[in-house]
């Protein structure tokens, strides 16, 4: 599948891995929904990318505001052909200690944003791209799903942030499958250590050591970097079913 004037969803678009990603397929002249919380990086992105690229605000655990975010892009644009899927939110906490056990609402908020906001978002594009028809290969569409290496590697305090990128990475395979008589390809990236707004707010030697941590390149992920996989995958319609890491050869510590 080629870029240029294909129609695609970007979830947790407005800034970070979403933002990077939106960017560079306006470049390629693909057209673009964005869908995140924050209103003003969302229409600030939407007014740079002109008439490419439209900022709806939505929540990505909302069956209804992601039916609407599917919506828009087939009423706006014609059809939906790419998901990507960027929303997501972290946090640590030990699962006990001496102030008592883990909240289990924390646990249930993370995996409710991260894992099950995933589904909503496959489901959805996915039922839309069966109006599409078939291009080379019998393809329909292509959604990419954001993990992480803590899927693997998950760290002190990671239990749901590791539980919620693990179930992501868990479902690509059985999804590609379920998707593969209609002509839709299911791929995961699992990120390492990016330079994203979530870490933006540690301090400066904190982030030095981070990407001195980093085996080859020693340093932090830049987000293009994570776009650039993403078009990847888009143009090689034999990826299917992977999930990829993205991870300079890192394999995260305990702690």
């Amino acid at each position: 599948m080629d870029l240029k004037q294909r129609v695609a969803l970007i979830t947790g678009g407005a800034s970070g891995l979403g933002a990077a990603t939106a960017r560079m397929l306006a470049e390629e002249q693909a057209r673009l929904v964005l869908v995140d919380l924050d209103d003003a990086k969302g229409e600030a992105l939407a007014d740079e990318l002109g008439e490419q690229g439209h900022y709806l605000r939505g929540d990505v655990t909302s069956p209804e505001a992601m039916e609407a975010a599917v919506k828009e892009a087939a009423d706006r644009f014609g059809r939906l052909e790419i998901a990507i899927n960027c929303a997501g939110i972290g946090g640590s906490q030990r699962v006990t200690g001496k102030r008592g056990p883990a909240p289990l609402d924390w646990f249930r908020q993370i995996v409710e944003v991260n894992l099950i906001g995933t589904f909503n978002t496959i489901r959805l594009a996915a039922t839309a791209m069966l109006e599409n028809q078939p291009g080379a290969d019998g393809e329909r569409g292509v959604i990419i799903n954001t993990a992480s290496i803590a899927a693997f590697d998950g760290q002190i305090g990671q239990a749901a942030y590791a539980a919620s990128k693990g179930g992501i990475a868990g479902m690509t395979l059985p999804i590609a499958r379920d998707l593969a008589r209609h002509g839709i390809r299911n791929v995961t990236i699992a990120p390492g250590l990016f330079d994203t707004p979530l870490l933006a707010r540690v301090p400066d030697e904190v982030r030095q050591a981070l990407g001195e941590s980093v085996p080859y390149p020693s340093r932090l992920g830049d987000a293009p970097e994570y776009a650039l996989l993403v078009r990847q995958i888009i143009e090689n319609r034999y990826l299917n079913g992977e999930v990829i890491r993205l991870d300079a050869a890192l394999r995260m510590a305990p702690q």
